[in-house]
């Protein structure tokens, strides 16, 4: 059966802007590659992230240039030979299965075999800023039972401390997006581990964090920009106790489930987490988070609009797509 292939860009503001170690953005731009078929239409969204090199208009041509493909049938396990992980490949692996689901009349999660869906609890991540801006967030956010809290090297002492004092209640992930470095790993480790912050994502660069494995972790450390697809977690065993799968990262669901097989395989917690993208972009995530040790996909959560229909959020939880949406 063939199938038509289109691609969007499209972009939703972001509640009151959001900033990490490598900058602030006011807007989230996604890439939606829509495939339709045999009356039915599949729909998958991804991020482009700088930091890997990408580019919207650099995936968008990616997503576009596998139309005459998608026309001659290809399909999931294809695509993985097909396209190298990253966020074209996952709007495309979303978008398939999408299709897949909608042409078979089932759930997403069958043709994976995997159990249905249960609502999930999210992390809701705060903002980097000033120990003060990051209490008052702390203070708006203190209810919920899971925080992200985004950190940048110096400073980041006050950062913990002052969140843990605003919210008394709630776990903690810090994300320090590579931020720190040898000097100062074992005072924020120290303060990380005094405010009883339970994993500590991508301390240090990517590129240097063979340190890791020598260093003291009185905190779990956990690999982000580290870690990519199922062949990296070997060699990632060693340095950390973690890892944070992300679709766009492993280039869609099929990656992201085998990263989930291997980190288990080899004694790692698995956290499922996002870029800041709407609720398409979470929908299959959601699939590959059943089971995680820790759940970060509020994107939707931190924009000023989503998509209708979207994601339920009931607080901090988050519920499983209806078809509508995904899946």
């Amino acid at each position: 059966m063939t199938a038509a292939l289109t691609v969007a860009v499209e972009r939703f503001p972001i509640a009151g802007g959001f900033t990490i170690s490598r900058g602030t953005k006011t807007e989230a731009v996604v890439v939606v590659a829509e495939i339709v078929g045999g009356g039915h239409r599949g729909r998958g969204e991804c991020v482009p992230y700088a930091r890997y090199g990408e580019t919207v208009e650099g995936v968008a041509a990616a997503v576009a240039a596998m139309a005459p493909a998608i026309a001659a049938g290809l399909d999931r396990a294809g695509l993985q030979a097909a396209m190298p992980a990253g966020a074209a490949r996952c709007a495309l692996d979303c978008a398939l299965l999408d299709l897949a689901a909608k042409r078979a009349g089932v759930p997403a999660s069958e043709i994976l075999g995997l159990a249905a869906p249960r609502p999930l609890v999210t992390a809701f991540t705060l903002s980097l800023g000033t120990p003060e801006a990051m209490a008052a967030a702390a203070v708006a956010a203190s209810a919920r039972p899971l925080l992200k809290v985004k950190l940048g090297g110096a400073g980041d002492p006050a950062r913990i401390r002052a969140v843990r004092a605003a919210a008394p209640a709630a776990a903690l992930i810090v994300d320090a997006n590579e931020a720190w470095d040898q000097a100062v790993f074992a005072e924020n480790m120290a303060a990380c581990a005094e405010a009883g912050v339970a994993l500590v994502e991508q301390p240090l660069p990517a590129d240097g964090d063979a340190a890791l494995a020598g260093l003291a972790r009185p905190v779990p450390v956990c690999a982000d920009e580290s870690l990519h697809v199922a062949a990296d977690v070997p060699g990632l065993a060693a340095r950390y106790d973690a890892v944070n799968i992300k679709l766009d990262k492993a280039g869609g669901v099929t990656e992201a489930l085998a990263i989930a097989d291997a980190a288990r395989a080899h004694g790692l917690k698995v956290m499922v987490g996002c870029m800041l993208g709407s609720s398409l972009a979470m929908a299959p995530a959601i699939l590959v988070a059943q089971g995680a040790d820790f759940v970060d996909l509020d994107g939707p959560l931190l924009l000023a609009r989503d998509r209708v229909p979207g994601l339920a959020y009931d607080g901090s939880i988050v519920r499983p797509a209806e078809p509508a949406l995904w899946g």
